[in-house]
């Protein structure tokens, strides 16, 4: 089932509100209501329309300096807007245009055609999202670009798998790498560049580059330690002009295959969930690292530790445990972690997860990119 989509509906007329809002409803649309623009800018602040519909004759502030006030806030500058006028003043009309507003609706416009002309609008969004992840696709084959590898590798005393879905189809900020440098070193890599769409994806591949060759340099230096390669990650991304602006989180993961011991270094990630098998509880290690590129020493620790069989490790993006509520966006690690222990313990837990609809749930919930990665101890 698709997501229905959201309008924010802006009119200091009640009559407005509930004649037009129940309309959008009943045409399957999620209509919310605000009677002025500081209430619309509250509604702002907990999630983000499709398109914004609103009057520009209200009273205090009005439409015109509403969204004037929009295009200046980065996060809001996009969001499709319309005005919905009671009278047809040209002189006004080309002033909006020039906000870049999509089009004007008067108010005596018939519901039906107010209807259509939002949905018509809103397909040709959709159809040009389609159309354009469809060339981006077939691009970033032709070019062998990836943030998210094609298979998990073999690793000897451990199984890995990974999971990840990107939000609504869109190429998001979250990258996966798994680099076996030979069969005694395994680097698993999950971060998450904070952004949205194509301006997040396209940074993935800076970063994947810079931990790629960072990864490679100290291995060849004998430098094994996950702190050290994270610290000169940090430092080249600090220095870098490109990407310092950006926030990344980090998660980097050393497995060595000979000691089966794992080095663990984070930065501004989330907690690493580790099933200890023996006595079926589930701890988190967390790592105290700051986002990339935030300060040129970024505070990072490392954690070094052994798995017995049966054990099993979990990295995640924020994306599994976001969602989104009637009150807005909610983040739930501590009830993401009671799910997550009805599913552990098993031979098969990833399996599991897959097949008995809790990573489905995660995908229907999901806003923003998921990301999951298992790891577990045999025997």
């Amino acid at each position: 089932m698709s997501k229905s989509k959201k309008i924010l509906l802006v009119d200091d007329s009640p009559l407005i509100l509930k004649i037009i809002g129940q309309a959008l409803e009943k045409d399957g649309f999620d209509c919310l209501k605000a009677a002025n623009v500081q209430d619309a800018m509250e509604h702002l602040k907990n999630e983000i329309p499709d398109l914004i519909l609103s009057d520009y004759q209200m009273p205090d502030i009005d439409g015109f300096a509403f969204r004037q006030s929009l295009m200046g806030i980065p996060e809001y500058r996009n969001i499709p807007f319309m005005f919905l006028t009671s009278i047809a003043d040209h002189d006004r009309m080309l002033e909006g245009m020039n906000m870049e507003v999509i089009d004007y609706i008067i108010k005596d416009t018939p519901i039906a055609f107010v209807i259509s002309k939002i949905n018509n609008f809103l397909n040709s969004i959709r159809e040009r999202h389609e159309r354009t992840i469809k060339e981006l696709s077939t691009a970033a084959m032709a070019l062998n670009l990836y943030s998210i590898p094609q298979d998990a590798p073999s690793v000897d005393g451990f199984d890995i798998h990974f999971w990840h879905r990107s939000y609504q189809n869109y190429p998001g900020g979250d990258f996966i790498d798994l680099i076996t440098i030979d069969d005694k070193y395994t680097f698993i890599i999950l971060g998450d560049v904070m952004g949205k769409k194509w301006g997040a994806w396209f940074f993935s591949f800076g970063y994947l580059s810079y931990i790629r060759a960072a990864v490679r340099l100290c291995v060849s230096e004998g430098d094994l330690s996950t702190k050290s390669i994270m610290q000169k990650i940090n430092q080249v991304i600090y220095h870098d002009p490109v990407v310092s602006g950006l926030l990344s989180t980090l998660s980097l993961i050393m497995i060595n295959a000979e000691t089966e011991a794992i080095s663990y270094t984070g930065a501004g990630d989330l907690p690493l969930f580790f099933y200890d098998h023996a006595k079926s509880t589930l701890n988190k290690i967390s790592s105290a690292g700051l986002l990339l590129g935030v300060s040129k020493d970024g505070g990072f620790d490392e954690h070094i530790f052994t798995m017995l069989p049966g054990d099993q490790l979990l990295m995640i993006t924020d994306g599994m445990i976001d969602k989104e509520t009637t009150r807005g966006k909610k983040t739930d690690l501590k009830g993401f972690e009671s799910e997550l222990l009805s599913h552990l313990g098993k031979p098969d837990s990833f399996t599991d997860m897959k097949e008995n609809g809790f990573l489905n749930k995660k995908a229907k919930e999901q806003i923003d990119d998921c990301s999951l990665i298992f790891i577990q101890k045999n025997s």
